[in-house]
């Protein structure tokens, strides 16, 4: 989910709870109250969020990791191959021409 859907989604929230609760038919100290549960929600849902996207980040980077490990290891393994093939050529072509 990208940062910026996420973002609106939370505003977009935040703003029809508030217009909905304003335009409620309450008494001021309920309006209040429910302003604040409302408020105490959508911050549980924007650190939810959060916490997921950062869980997935998370997630994300040790895969890369692992994939660059992976590579890594692989171009170790063809190098030392390449080596040793290098110098059994080595030896071969001292043997053939000594």
């Amino acid at each position: 989910m990208s940062k910026k859907l996420v973002t609106g989604v939370v505003i977009g929230a935040a703003v029809g709870a508030a217009l909905g609760i304003l335009f409620a038919p309450d008494r001021g100290k309920e309006t209040r109250k429910k302003i604040a549960k409302k408020s105490g929600d959508v911050s549980d849902t924007v650190k939810n969020k959060f916490n997921e996207l950062g869980e997935a980040l998370q997630e994300k980077y040790h895969n890369i990791r692992g994939e660059a490990t992976d590579l890594i290891n692989k171009g170790k393994n063809t190098a030392q191959d390449f080596k040793e093939k290098a110098g059994e050529f080595k030896d071969d072509t001292k043997k053939n021409f000594a």
